[in-house]
């Protein structure tokens, strides 16, 4: 397998898992919260699994590179790892504005339909996932994070 489809294998792998954390979180934290007004439970759930997501994406992302950015004399190859970090927070940061609106529209639509808090919450997330997923995907390839070297 090429270098460059190995390391977008484990980016998704990171969002993938990141995801599967902050869902079960934030299906909770919906439940818990569910004799709130409707959009107060989507904003808040939104604001857990945001939190959530970036702290386990963050430490998953770590385990997977942290040899990736050391120099053959041990240091820090700090443009490297900076250009890399600017090309990662471009792709997650465009597509999390997306998944940011779809999710919230979502959970407030289902939770007004009389779903189940943590119903709806985990539906909405599963739905945004997939449309976050393609467009992180999309925008990582166009700023080209993780190009052939060879």
């Amino acid at each position: 397998m090429e270098n460059h489809y190995k390391e977008y294998f484990k980016l998704n792998k990171n969002i993938l898992f990141a995801f599967f954390v902050s869902v079960t979180v934030s299906a909770i934290v919906a439940q818990v919260l569910s004799v709130q007004a409707k959009y107060l439970n989507s904003s808040a759930t939104l604001a857990v699994d945001l939190s959530i997501y970036y702290a386990a994406f963050s430490g998953f992302f770590y385990i997977d590179n942290r040899k990736k950015y050391l120099l053959e004399s041990g240091k820090l190859d700090k443009s490297r790892l900076k250009t890399d970090l600017l090309k990662i927070i471009t792709s997650l940061g465009l597509g999390e504005i997306i998944y940011s609106i779809c999710r919230w529209l979502i959970q407030y639509y289902l939770l007004t339909s009389n779903y189940e808090a943590y119903i709806s919450s985990a539906l909405a997330q599963s739905i945004s996932f997939v449309v976050y997923l393609i467009c992180v995907n999309l925008i990582a390839r166009s700023v080209k994070l993780y190009k052939d070297k060879g």
